[in-house]
């Protein structure tokens, strides 16, 4: 009897815990940055990332602990930002048991290690939407009732930033946290914006050399997009705007020269683990200034800059890659302004911003080396 009794109270407090669980859950629906309607139950408990670098925002949302919710993801925070996952991973060492799978950023999501972790969403980038719909992924995890969310910080930042974040702080009930992080990246954006619409300036000429040392030929970039569009808020004008039609491609070296930038900016990192020792420039957390800038100087030697007008000026600068494809875009626009129009923005410290967002929002210390010049000594 006794023993009938303690399972039957088991039993009871099983079914209570389970309506409390199911109390806090609820069915939400939603618009993803694809346009489509997805519903998902929230909040999110369990997340497979289809790119490990979606931690960026994640880790602002639970900044407690950021490994909470990541059941799995892609290992290209890894491969492409070791810098700043040995940081995470000092601080939340559960990061080393989060399983992972390969691939580069335009690859598949490993659909067998996700279906394993039994997520309660799955998170991918809009760039690889036509190769899952062409594997039939999306009709695959939702016939387990795992639904697919698309967002973007990468093939359109400028329109998708702010709606991806928002997105996550819905999913993740940090709303709060979402709209405060956006209400400070559009303030450092207007540092700048609106201080240019207030100024006569003449717009420099600029080349992004986009994952300089990743690529060995010449001469990758961005259109009028992410960096490219960058470069305009900062008071730049990007001469490659008109001649790659979307947001990513690849000019030649002759087109270069003839558009004689006044500046080049290389877009680079740490990237041992796809080109080893390759010409990549190792700006990212914690770089050595001293190496960076002795890789820096390799690039005033490339064909496609010999005679140009920023090599008459040593104007070759590296910045950190991944503000590509993270909610940080709003540090580089400031760093640019600097180097485009100095007495301008004489009073604007990039690194003072990238470390009010660390102390304010990510749970990891700021550590400089997000980028690199061969103008500026103190670099």
């Amino acid at each position: 009897m006794i023993m009938n009794m303690t399972i039957r109270l088991i039993a009871g407090l099983a079914a209570g815990l389970l309506s409390i669980s199911f109390a806090h859950a609820e069915m939400m629906t939603l618009t993803d940055i694809a346009g489509r309607s997805v519903s998902v139950n929230v909040p999110i408990q369990r997340a497979v990332l289809g790119e490990g670098r979606q931690l960026y925002i994640i880790a602002a949302l639970d900044r407690e602990n950021p490994t909470k919710r990541i059941v799995g993801w892609r290992k290209d925070l890894m491969e492409a930002d070791p810098a700043t996952y040995k940081a995470y991973l000092a601080k939340f060492p559960e990061f080393a048991d989060v399983p992972t799978f390969d691939g580069l950023e335009q690859s598949l999501i490993d659909i067998e290690t996700t279906i394993a972790q039994k997520p309660d969403a799955v998170f991918l980038n809009i760039g690889i939407k036509k190769a899952v719909e062409e594997a039939n992924y999306v009709e695959k995890l939702g016939a387990l009732d795992i639904p697919v969310i698309y967002v973007d910080f990468r093939n359109d930042p400028e329109r998708n930033t702010e709606p991806s974040i928002r997105l996550f702080g819905k999913l993740f009930d940090q709303e709060a946290r979402a709209e405060a992080f956006i209400d400070f990246r559009a303030e450092e954006i207007a540092r700048v914006t609106d201080k240019l619409l207030l100024t006569d300036v003449n717009r420099p000429k600029v080349f992004i050399d986009r994952a300089a040392g990743f690529y060995e030929d010449c001469c990758h970039s961005f259109g009028a997009g992410n960096f490219g569009a960058m470069v305009e808020m900062a008071g730049g004008e990007n001469i490659a705007k008109d001649l790659i039609p979307g947001t990513f491609g690849q000019i030649n070296a002759e087109q270069v020269i003839v558009s004689n930038p006044d500046h080049i900016i290389v877009t680079s990192a740490q990237w041992d683990a796809y080109v080893p020792g390759g010409r990549w420039v190792p700006v990212g957390a914690g770089a050595d200034a001293n190496l960076v800038k002795s890789k820096l100087e390799y690039y005033p030697t490339r064909p496609a800059y010999r005679g140009i007008a920023a090599q008459k000026t040593h104007a070759f600068h590296a910045v950190w890659h991944q503000f590509y494809n993270s909610p940080y875009q709003f540090v580089a626009i400031q760093k640019m302004a600097k180097w485009f129009h100095p007495d301008l923005f004489a009073d604007l410290d990039p690194d003072d911003t990238f470390r009010e967002l660390h102390d304010r929002f990510l749970p990891i210390d700021y550590q400089p080396g997000y980028f690199g010049s061969l103008q500026e000594k103190d670099e």
